[in-house]
């Protein structure tokens, strides 16, 4: 892949790597971080890519290995709800969607988003996390329930 392909995938999917982003990290800021870091890796590692048929679901396994690094990253500094104040954080404009996702364990959260929301198959989405599709299927159930139980508790 050449810089200029290179160049138009990175357009073509920015707001999925952002949306990609957003379900791991909920921070804007941290959001375009992680796929700025991601971004910067890929085109440093454009060497490697074997077959440019597979340059997206690489690009988004990047960013989620980014995504999870800066997480840990976040985590060993301060907790969030220590570092803003809660009228701070309540000014933010979620959807019910985002706040049900953003209870969920990050295994589940990941991938209802890349199924639901980036419309990637359960074969791809074991591609891209390294896991077997078995293993997709029930984070999907899991997570679908969660979400069922999460976004009713709220209609009460």
């Amino acid at each position: 892949m050449d810089k200029i392909a290179f160049g138009n995938l990175i357009m073509e999917n920015e707001v999925q790597l952002y949306r990609i982003a957003k379900s791991i990290l909920r921070n804007d800021e941290d959001c375009m971080d992680a796929a700025q870091e991601a971004v910067t890796r890929a085109f440093e590692r454009l060497d490697t890519l074997r077959n440019d048929s597979y340059a997206k679901t690489w690009l988004i396994r990047i960013l989620i290995h980014e995504c999870c690094r800066l997480a840990k990253e976040k985590r060993r500094t301060v907790l969030m709800e220590e570092a803003w104040p809660d009228d701070v954080m309540q000014k933010q404009d979620y959807s019910s969607l985002y706040d049900a996702l953003s209870v969920l364990e990050p295994e589940f959260r990941i991938v209802l988003v890349l199924h639901y929301l980036e419309g990637f198959q359960i074969q791809e989405i074991a591609g891209i996390l390294r896991v077997p599709q078995g293993t997709v299927k029930s984070r999907l159930y899991r997570g679908r329930e969660k979400m069922r139980r999460l976004l009713s508790e709220e209609d009460v």
